[in-house]
Formats: C-alpha cells, structure tokens, sequence
C-alpha cells in the first residue's frame, strides 16, 4: 500500500527492497573519509603540471589520467553525500559532507583550471603529432581536438583574464530577476473554488490554471500579470542588459552572433536552431487544430490564454502498485532488445531505485550515480499513471548512463545537454504506444492521448516558440535596435497569436510572459527542449517500424556517451537533426494524435 501524504514513514520504515543501494558507491563511510583525503592529497599533485604540461606526450598523458582519477573520485564523493541527504534532508551528518564535498568540487575546478588554457596555447600540429605517435594518448583524441575546437574563440591570456574578471557582473541581469520575480514581488490574493482567499503565488498560478472554474483561472491570470505589469520598464531593462550581455560576450570572442556562440559549447551548427522553427511553423496548423479541440471539449466559444493548461480529459482513476508499473515499463520497452531489458531489469532489482516517499526526502525525481557503480533513480511513487511514465522516464536516464559508462572510458563518460533528454523520452513514447495498444478503459485512452498531446504543446511547440522570440530579440540588438517594453510585448503578442491560431483569444496581459520566463537568462537554451523530444519521438518510430536494426542503433547511441559530438551520435542512431526530417517526422505524430482526438471529440 503506497502511504498517502498525511501517513509518512520515516525512512527506517521503508521496507529495504523499496529503497536504492548507496552502498554500492562507499560500503562504509570510513571509506569515503579516505577518498576525501586521497582527493586532496592528489590536488597539489595536479597543480604541479602547471607551467609544464605540453613538455612532452608522456607528460600532458599522466596529467590526463590524474584529472580524470580527480575527476572521478569528485564525484563518488559528491554524489553519495548529495543522495544520502536526498533520503532524509533533516540529517545533519549529510548536510555537512555534502557542504564539505561541495567546497571540493571548488578547489577542484581552481586546480584544474590552467589545463585548457596550456593545451590551446600549443601548437596543434604538435598535439596531432603527439596523438599518431602515442597509442595511450590517441584515447584522449575527441577530447583534445574539442579543446583546440575552441582556439578560434579563445582570447590571449591577458584578456582572458580580464572577461573572468567581467563574470561577477555578468551574472547582474539574471540575479536581478531573480531577486525581483522571487523575492520583491508582492502578489494579491485570489478567491479559489471554495470562496476563500488564497494568496497568489509564482508556485500556486500552475495550480490555478489547473482548475475547473474558469473564474478563478481568469482571476489569477489577470491578478498575476497586472503584478508583473506595474514593473514593465523594469523587466524590459532587465531582459535587454541580458541580451547586450550575451552579444558582447560573443562579440568578444569573435562569433558571427550570439546564436552562433550559445551553440559553440556542442558544436551544434545554427542551422539545427533555424530548422526547428520553421519545421515547427510549418505544423502550426495541426496545433490550432488541437486548440479546436480543446475549446469543444472544455465547451466554450472561445478559448483564452488562462484556458490552455485546464485538464480537458479527466486522470483514469485507478491506482498502479510499484509492481504492476516495473511489470508495464519492462513489457512496453521489449522492443528496444533483450541487451536493453535485461540491464533494466538487473537495475530494478539490484538497488537503483528509491521508491516511495519518506519523511524529509527530497521531492520529485532524478536519475544520477556514479561511473565506478552504477546510475541510482529517486522516485517518490504515488501510484498513479503518471507516476509509471515517471518511471520509464527516469530509468531512459540511467540506462543512458549505464550504458555509456561500461561502454566509455571516463573522460567520455558524460553526455551532452542537446541528448540528455532523448532516452528519457524515447522510453515515455514507447511507453505510451504500449498503453494505447493494451487499454480497454477508453476515459485511460482518451487521458493518454491528451496527456501526448500536451507533451507536444508544451515541449516542442511553446519552447519553439520561446526559441523564436529569443532569437528574435537577439537579432535586434546584434542589428543596433533597442528591446523596448512596446517591442517585446509586440513580438511576443504577435508569436502567441501565429502559434496558437484563430480558436484562441490572445488576452493582452501575455503580451508580459516573456517577464516571468527564467530560461531566457540562459540565451539559446530552451530549443533543445524541442529538439530532444523530437529526436525521441522520431527514434521511438524508427524502432518501433524497423525492429531489431533500429534498436540497434539506438544502444549504439546510448554506449556513445560523450565520444563524440552530439550531432554526430544521434546521425548514428538515425536522426540528422542539421536538417528538418526529425521535426518533421515527430510533428506528424503529433497530427496523427490530434486526428484520434478530433474523432473522439465529435
């Protein structure tokens, strides 16, 4: 029986089975003391290579090795403290080792920081010398050429110093919203459902738009954007220092645009960027399409803003034990292959996954681990529907790492921002597609296909959009112009009004949204969103299609890990993300969903 929230056990109550093994990582804390201290003893070690790390092929090799056994050892020692506190955050023992892995993980960083500058300042026909002769260094070869990468948009020593200098300042305009969005904002309060006063909040204005009453979603959406509003000029500086930020700084590093410079990290071609929008805006009229049939459903003659994120499908109504939901996951993945089952069902029965909820663990779900162990999946399972996708999602994380850790040496042991959310994703469609084939609930059905439905709106549709109106307030200031607040009030009405069509009134106070949206003080982020879950659905029906060849490609993808540029892993696996296919292919999917609505709304 999954405890509800007013009977939470405490963490020794949990039974066993139920809980992760972080054991796996340290047996016993002794240990971990141990490796703390082998750390920093390693670090003066590290240090010593300075000033003299490109003398020799042998040299730069040894001072390879020792950052990855620093590297390494960071994060055992950051990771086990950091998931023990997750069990019980009212634990003081881990709330101080992971304060005191943190302050590590800083002195690590310093002692590491004089390797990329050294290596860019060699000359690279050495460094490509060095790797044809020596065999132990050619493993570092992707690593060392995505380095020199960089020399192109690397600044004399001097001058690097000085824009390090500019990072304090840099992070002005985004420590200004918070501030301003979290903590100085003063909202009023809303008559809920019931009658009573609830005081609006950044955190309650989701739940309000969940709500049936249209009254009170109408209130709180008019309530908080007349807050917002009383400091447009304010947001509009705000946003528009962000943006000046972001030009100088690739201006400085000699980028075309800033565009160019946000996507240098992955070495991800603008052209990706470009081809999501007009891929997406090409399929806009199958969005409106959904928007039709969200207004029929909900039964008004015209949606609004405040009407987008109401259910239009109620949740089935039945609960899903642990059991029943490892059971569906493992039967809805078989088609990506007996090698990917049977890890999945090692990791789920070897002590990845903490289960339920406990007094003081931390909320919602993640996936991590170690390379030296294995991945670990926090879970805080209800037993609802939703939580099962939740746990296809998580467990695509950490068979994303398992794989790519016992297929990769460390140094490629990670994997880029532009797949994180790929195998994450591919599990929920298969997932979907599973339960869509097996239901006989049709109200399940119908909640399934709405919930796909709001996934794509929401994932690929609003943060393409987003992407549009960043690259648009980008261009402006690259080309001279001024981000006023009568400018970016009118491309972002204008944007709302293209993507959501003519079923939907676009209330003037959206004209603000752009004020309230954090990812817009991390330029050119939010498209991979999109992109991930593009990519996903379009691998999910190349193996659902094809069968065995494209599961295959898919664990390629996956023991990848960072060997290689994204772009290029997921070409592997099938999926050119330089050109529109992929965006293409899954937004079909989208209108093949829209069309199963349509006829099931009448």
């Amino acid at each position: 029986m999954t405890p509800t929230k007013d009977e939470l056990p405490r963490r020794e109550e949990v039974p066993a089975e139920l809980k992760w093994r972080l054991e796996d990582i340290y047996a016993t804390e002794d240990k971990w003391e141990q490796d703390f201290a082998e750390l920093r003893r390693l670090l003066p070690e590290l240090r010593s290579y300075q000033g003299r790390l490109m003398e020799s092929p042998r040299t730069l090799l040894a001072a390879l090795r020792l950052a990855d056994r620093v590297g390494e050892l960071l994060l055992d020692l950051y990771a086990y403290a950091r998931m023990r506190r997750d069990e019980d955050n009212t634990v003081t023992r881990y709330q101080g080792m992971t304060d005191r892995a943190a302050a590590l993980r800083s002195d690590c960083g310093a002692a590491l920081a004089f390797m990329v500058p050294e290596i860019l300042a060699a000359d690279p026909a050495k460094v490509e010398s060095w790797l044809g002769s020596d065999e132990d260094l050619a493993l570092y070869r992707h690593r060392l050429h995505d380095v020199l990468r960089r020399r192109p948009h690397t600044l004399s020593a001097e001058l690097e110093e000085l824009l390090a200098q500019t990072e304090v300042m840099a992070e002005g305009p985004q420590t200004m919203f918070t501030m301003l969005a979290r903590a100085d904002l003063k909202f009023p309060t809303v008559k809920g459902e019931d009658g009573r006063e609830v005081p609006l909040s950044e955190g309650r204005y989701h739940t309000f738009m969940l709500c049936g009453d249209r009254r009170v979603r109408r209130d709180a959406f008019t309530a908080l954007y007349e807050t917002y509003g009383r400091y447009e000029n304010t947001w509009a500086a705000i946003y528009s220092a962000s943006v000046r930020k972001d030009v100088f700084y690739s201006r400085a590093r000699r980028f075309a645009s800033s565009l160019e410079a946000a996507l240098h990290e992955d070495n991800i071609p603008p052209a990706v960027y470009r081809n999501l929008i007009q891929a997406v805006r090409r399929h806009l009229p199958a969005l409106h399409r959904y928007m039709s049939v969200r207004r029929k459903r909900l039964g008004v003659d015209t949606l609004h803003m405040y009407d987008l994120y109401v259910p239009i499908v109620a949740q089935a109504d039945r609960e899903v034990p642990y059991e029943e939901a490892t059971r569906t996951v493992l039967a809805a993945l078989r088609p990506l292959g007996e090698e990917y089952l049977a890890a999945l069902r090692d990791g789920l029965a070897a002590g990845w996954v903490d289960v339920l909820e406990n007094n003081g663990k931390t909320s919602g779900a993640y996936s991590w681990g170690t390379y030296g162990s294995h991945p670990f999946v926090l879970l805080n399972y209800q037993g609802t529907l939703h939580d099962v996708f939740t746990l296809a999602h998580e467990m695509g994380h950490a068979m994303h790492s398992h794989f790519t850790w016992t297929s990769q040496p460390f140094v490629y042991a990670d994997y880029s921002s532009f797949v994180a959310e790929v195998a994450s994703t591919l599990n929920e469609n298969l997932l979907l597609h599973h339960l869509l084939e097996h239901t006989q609930d049709e109200a399940e059905r119908l909640y399934l296909l709405n919930q796909h439905l709001e996934d794509f709106r929401t994932t690929v549709f609003r943060q393409t959009m987003f992407a549009e109106f960043e690259l648009l307030t980008h261009e402006r200031v690259e080309s001279g112009e001024a981000l006023t607040p009568e400018f970016l009030k009118g491309v972002y009405r204008d944007l709302n009004a293209a993507y959501y069509g003519p079923e939907v009134h676009i209330d003037e106070e959206i004209a603000l949204e752009w004020a309230r949206v954090p990812h817009f003080y991390t330029p050119f982020y939010v498209y991979k969103y999109a992109t991930g879950y593009s990519a996903a659905t379009a691998l999910a029906e190349h193996v659902l299609r094809e069968g065995e060849p494209a599961a295959g490609r898919y664990l390629d993808f996956l023991k990848a890990g960072g060997s290689d540029y994204p772009i290029e892993v997921l070409k592997r696996a099938g999926v050119d993300m330089t050109t529109p296919e992929p965006v293409e292919r899954a937004l079909e999917v989208f209108e093949r969903l829209v069309g199963e609505m349509e006829r099931a709304t009448g």
